[in-house]
């Protein structure tokens, strides 16, 4: 790597900017074709959420040397950054056919495809950097993340543990390595776990993994009210740090469901395009569907994607630098969304690797429901449904990603209930409004009491023949990037519904605020 290149973003990481920026404009007024600058300048642009102006530099500098695979990587690392993740996927498979012999660059490659939910061809890239360089633990952690989603989960294990080696307080790994498998008396890392805990009591991030990683453990040793009470030590110092109410959520449910219009001409240049949405509240059922469907050999899965949120907010052009908020919401409704329509099937034409089919699996499409109907008249809508107090217990459980703000309210249970119940209320007014042939509402519990039924009738509903692979979608060797990564490689059980009476009187607030009765 040039010297001014790595000098200039060891600055940027310490946040230093200044004397960078000065740096790269000196640059520019001597060389207007040296890429060095654009790129360092794409870098703090970016760092400053100045998107637009980060584009062009990351553009700029894969333009100048188009065979350097750290700027043509690097542009894709920011595409998938914003959610344009076919243009990302682009990039990556540029970079990927160019010579790469640096550690950081084979890493960013793996980063896109990853990101891109591609962990088939992430995992050779992570790979790659680890032997260029074992020495980061972050190149290992990545690489266990892709073999975890891949079904590979002896060698996330291992390196899980390597990261952990490397940097002992590396907290997600300590969260992911307890995820993998059950946690017994004989074998758990609960000692080291809440030694780590109490190190961290001014770390709210290192407090809600760690937090959650002691309290999987406890609920796999059954000791629910235990567990139960970590999870809330757990997020009660991440919840003080955000500027967040529920009604800002509660304020979303309303505007989404004021998108219906009345009288819509559908855009015939999409009427024959059925991709099938996934929806529904996180962790319940919707991996599990999307597994099966993926299963049939017309359908494959696109993953979990922000690609309608963000042509909706291209659509409505609003200020605000959130893809979802009230404002996009209630601007989109005067709008044609014709071009939106198809837009998105160009956007997906890479991430449906071909097939006839495919699926978008992203559970906060239930806010855009109306709107994908008026865009895609052919898609199909399959909202999941889950027991009130399970699927309030299972997102409170859940440990997201702390850096999407749309799952603020898991960090609370009070919040959580009252966002059950605004989704409730949504889901009431979709099925009322909307075709029923065009949206479906399916049970978690009738899929596992009755799997071969509730199959017919989801694949039926979607247009599909039958294809007695989709009974066995644990066999399903596609990777699967989500919480569920463990459990759809399992035949169906039945031991999550009604896990809520395992916690006994510990749920009786949530049971009572949901207004439901044992």
């Amino acid at each position: 790597m040039d010297k001014t290149l790595r000098n200039g973003l060891a600055l940027i990481e310490q946040g230093d900017y200044k004397p960078v920026h000065q740096l790269a404009i000196d640059l520019i007024h001597t060389n207007t074709e040296d890429p060095v600058p654009y790129f360092l300048l794409a870098r703090i642009a970016h760092d400053h959420k100045n998107y637009k102006k980060a584009d062009e530099l990351y553009q700029r500098a894969s333009e100048l040397q188009p065979k350097n695979p750290l700027y043509v990587s690097s542009y894709g690392q920011y595409l998938v950054s914003v959610g344009r993740q076919q243009q990302a996927l682009v990039y990556a498979d540029r970079a990927a056919e160019l010579p790469i012999n640096d550690a950081f660059v084979a890493d960013i490659v793996g980063v896109i495809y990853s990101r891109t939910g591609f962990h088939e061809k992430a995992v050779p890239f992570f790979k790659e950097a680890v032997r260029l360089n074992p020495a980061p633990a972050n190149f290992h952690f990545n690489l266990g993340a892709s073999l975890q989603f891949s079904g590979d989960f002896a060698g996330a294990e291992a390196a899980f543990r390597r990261t952990i080696e490397r940097q002992p307080d590396a907290y997600r790994a300590h969260s992911s390595l307890v995820s993998l498998s059950k946690q017994t008396n004989d074998k758990n890392l609960l000692g080291e776990l809440k030694d780590r805990f109490a190190e961290n009591e001014r770390d709210p991030d290192a407090r809600l993994h760690l937090g959650h990683a002691i309290a999987k453990t406890l609920e796999d040793f059954e000791e629910y009210a235990d567990s139960l009470a970590w999870l809330t030590r757990a997020k009660r110092l991440k919840r003080t740090t955000l500027d967040y109410d529920i009604k800002q959520d509660v304020q979303l449910f309303e505007a989404a469901a004021q998108t219906v219009r009345e009288d819509v001409k559908h855009d015939e240049h999409c009427s024959d395009v059925a991709p099938i949405f996934i929806i529904g509240l996180p962790r319940t059922g919707t991996t599990l569907v999307d597994r099966i469907l993926s299963s049939h050999a017309d359908v494959v899965s696109a993953g979990e994607l922000n690609t309608f949120a963000g042509l909706i907010k291209d659509l409505a052009d609003t200020p605000s630098n959130k893809v979802l908020d009230v404002e996009t919401l209630n601007n989109v409704t005067g709008l044609d969304l014709g071009e939106l329509g198809r837009n998105y099937i160009e956007a997906t034409r890479n991430l449906a690797r071909g097939a006839p089919r495919f699926t978008d699996k992203m559970p906060l499409n239930f806010f855009y429901a109306s709107l994908i109907h008026e865009a895609l008249p052919n898609a199909r809508i399959v909202a999941l449904r889950r027991d009130p107090t399970d699927s309030c217990l299972s997102n409170y459980r859940q440990l997201f990603s702390t850096a999407y703000s749309y799952y603020n309210y898991s960090l609370d249970l009070d919040d959580t209930a009252t966002y059950y119940q605004a989704f409730d209320k949504l889901m009431t007014h979709w099925r009322s409004i909307l075709p029923a042939d065009r949206f479906m509402e399916l049970h978690y519990e009738d899929i596992v009491h009755a799997q071969e039924k509730e199959t017919r009738r989801l694949l039926s509903f979607c247009g599909l023949p039958w294809d007695e692979a989709c009974l066995r979608f644990h066999e399903n060797t596609a990777p699967v990037s989500t919480a569920s990564s463990v459990q759809v490689r399992q035949p169906l059980y039945s031991g999550s519904i009604g896990r809520w009476r395992k916690y006994g009187d510990s749920l009786k607030e949530l049971r009572n605020q949901l207004g439901v009765s044992d």
